[in-house]
């Protein structure tokens, strides 16, 4: 499996597991930005970043933490590792 193929399956996990919880959900394919989804909650929103066998790197990290966002908001990160069925999930 190609590695844009497997970020996309790990990107659609992650936002199966945010509808679960009660999440709207959009999916930025293709944007190049920080976030590649974003969840909108009854109480809060999320902003996810979906990673397949590596944790984002010292740069990507800050970038991420740097975002700015409202108080209700919360940063994480799925790092979905082979053969795993649940993501190692980080709160930035």
């Amino acid at each position: 499996m190609n590695a844009k193929r497997k970020g996309t399956r790990n990107e659609h996990r992650s936002r199966r597991l945010l509808e679960i919880a009660g999440y709207c959900v959009t999916r930025a394919a293709g944007s190049l930005g920080a976030w590649d989804l974003v969840g909108i909650g009854p109480t809060d929103v999320v902003l996810l970043q979906v990673k397949s066998n590596r944790a984002p790197s010292p740069a990507e990290r800050e970038t991420l933490a740097g975002f700015a966002c409202p108080s209700n908001c919360k940063r994480l990160v799925h790092v979905w590792h082979d053969r795993q069925r649940w993501p190692e999930v980080r709160e930035l």
